[in-house]
């Protein structure tokens, strides 16, 4: 197909007094300092209109930015603009600091000149010259968010909303961040559209990669492999410290770490910002009076943490954890290793599941375990039953209610207040969208491929009753991620580490020095994310007095 030089469909140059806060943002104005900052570490090249300065799929290596001409993106699957850069104004998005490959490509749409700036030289300005950092990572961030919200990236993922496959991918890709178009089997239009540029096959779930590549029903780890979202790794590479968990604690550590010159990597098994990732609205963390969502929230401690210098490998499992000499060797499930010399397990919890005949089956069929926009489509005009009276449950509560037409919480306790912030329990109350059901819980799932009815049980009663339901959330109560963890640190009866060892390590030192515990995961920790990320933030001080008495 044949290169469109349409209008971009992300106006990457907006004029005038109209734009956006998000557009201001990623189109900002380059000031002599930071043009001065570009030229001083890289070079001048002079390019002729048609030039390809990137493909997709190619390392991401360099930083253009452009002083005459104008530069166009483009989406290699049909050959659209995505955007088109124009004079004083830079090339790129999030991936470049983050060093995944391109999944957009990038040509000349006129002749002109740029100065072309080697990644690791931008690295290294984005961590020491502040008025770059301002500058750079606000606009990559931005652009990312607007790729996001226009479905632009060049990744197409095919499927149905009641195939747990495709939600299980919808899942990975929106809260990794990673920009992608979803087309529903049910769309005609949309599927003719594809198969002008693919072979798409029948039925199932497909995704569909920047260059036009099919893929059938991919696992997420796999996708990521395809994207460049791998974590490559030496033998012979140590880090200063591992994290394990990408959630409120680890990406504190992550940000506090390498922001003091620690050699930081993180691994996360899911997506970025773990449990409290999956929050649609948290409105007592300090400093967002307005709310903020667990996802957005989670987006700019990653962006942080990038700032910084702090690697990101996701979705990756840690599978155990032995000592290798002076350091610890963190095996993944690929077979893959990390080396590092001290440890953070930020790896929190999850949720239990229903104790109930065909759970399994309706998992991503009608049963759910976060409460984010994703799931919010499967609520509409539909009754939607959140199992659980905690936080995470109410503020589940409050976001589906706006979707459902009707939501019910469903409690085994006599009253919220005992395990909610009474902020929510007392929204939840007085919310004639939602009815509250104490002293019950759900004792049997009904449907053929989907989930459509739940039996209720009154505990104080023993009287049931069948209510329809197509999007139950279950919320009830948290699991450890420590099973991998069993030979290589002390945990408590349920699962938690044990921490504490250490006189001068904040309360965080595990039984095996050089391994340190933060968040939910660490036994009597409080279950909040601020003081997740108090901990982690703390955590690096004990890390740094382990690391001092380490031989170099």
């Amino acid at each position: 197909m044949a290169k469109s030089d349409d209008a971009p469909r992300i106006n990457t140059a907006p004029q005038g007094k109209h734009r956006t806060a998000l557009e201001l943002a990623a189109w900002p104005e380059v000031s002599a300092q930071v043009r001065a900052a570009f030229e001083r570490v890289g070079h001048r090249f002079a390019f002729e209109k048609g030039h390809c300065f990137f493909e997709v799929g190619d390392e991401n290596s360099q930083f253009i930015f452009i002083e005459e001409g104008e530069v166009d993106v483009l989406d290699r699957l049909d050959d659209h603009v995505v955007g088109r850069i124009k004079a004083d104004s830079f090339v790129g998005e999030l991936g470049l600091l983050m060093g995944q490959k391109t999944f957009l490509a990038a040509e000349a749409h006129t002749a002109g000149t740029a100065v072309i700036v080697p990644r690791e030289e931008l690295l290294e300005l984005v961590q020491n010259v502040p008025e770059v950092a301002d500058c750079v990572v606000g606009a990559f961030a931005a652009r990312r968010k607007m790729l996001i919200d226009k479905g632009e990236g060049g990744l197409t993922i095919v499927g149905s909303d009641s195939d747990p496959t495709t939600v299980r991918l919808l899942e990975f890709a929106g809260r990794n961040g990673i920009p992608y178009r979803f087309v529903d089997r049910a769309d005609e239009a949309g599927l003719s559209e594809l198969r002008e540029s693919c072979e798409l096959p029948r039925d199932g779930t497909s995704v569909i990669t920047a260059r036009g590549k099919v893929l059938d029903a991919p696992e997420p780890c796999e996708l990521a492999s395809r994207l460049g979202l791998d974590l490559s790794v030496s033998k012979d590479e140590v880090f200063d410290l591992a994290i394990v968990g990408a959630g409120p604690g680890g990406l504190a550590a992550a940000v506090y770490g390498a922001s003091e010159g620690l050699k930081t990597v993180i691994v996360e098994d899911t997506a970025i910002g773990g449990q409290a990732g999956t929050s649609s609205r948290i409105e007592n963390y300090l400093g967002f009076p307005g709310g903020i969502s667990g996802g957005d929230l989670a987006f700019r401690a990653q962006v942080q943490a990038i700032k910084f210098g702090a690697a990101i490998a996701a979705p990756r499992r840690a599978t155990s954890l032995d000592k290798d000499g002076d350091n610890w060797c963190l095996r993944l499930e690929n077979e893959e290793s990390i080396s590092a010399r001290a440890v953070v397990l930020a790896c929190g919890v999850q949720w239990r599941k229903l104790d109930l005949p065909r759970r399994e089956e309706f998992e991503g069929r009608g049963i759910y375990y976060a409460a984010t926009e994703l799931e919010a489509r499967f609520c509409r005009k539909t009754t939607a039953v959140i199992v659980g009276g905690g936080n995470s449950a109410g503020q589940a509560a409050m976001f589906m209610s706006r979707y459902a037409s009707c939501t019910y919480v469903v409690i085994r306790g006599e009253e919220l207040a005992e395990t909610m912030s009474a902020y929510l329990s007392e929204r939840i109350h007085s919310d004639e969208r939602i009815q509250l059901l104490t002293n019950t819980e759900v004792h049997e799932l009904c449907g053929d491929d989907q989930l459509e009815e739940i039996v209720l049980r009154d505990n104080a009663t023993g009287k049931k009753r069948t209510i329809p339901c197509r999007a139950l959330f279950s919320m009830i109560g948290a699991e450890p991620n420590t099973h991998w963890l069993r030979d290589a640190v002390e945990l408590d009866d349920h699962g938690f580490v044990k921490t504490g060892f250490e006189v001068n390590a904040h309360g965080m030192s595990t039984s095996s020095p050089g391994v340190f515990a933060v968040g939910d995961v660490r036994a009597q920790s409080v279950k909040r994310v601020a003081s997740a990320v108090g901990e982690g933030s703390v955590v690096v001080s004990a890390v740094h007095a382990y690391l001092g008495e380490l031989p170099r």
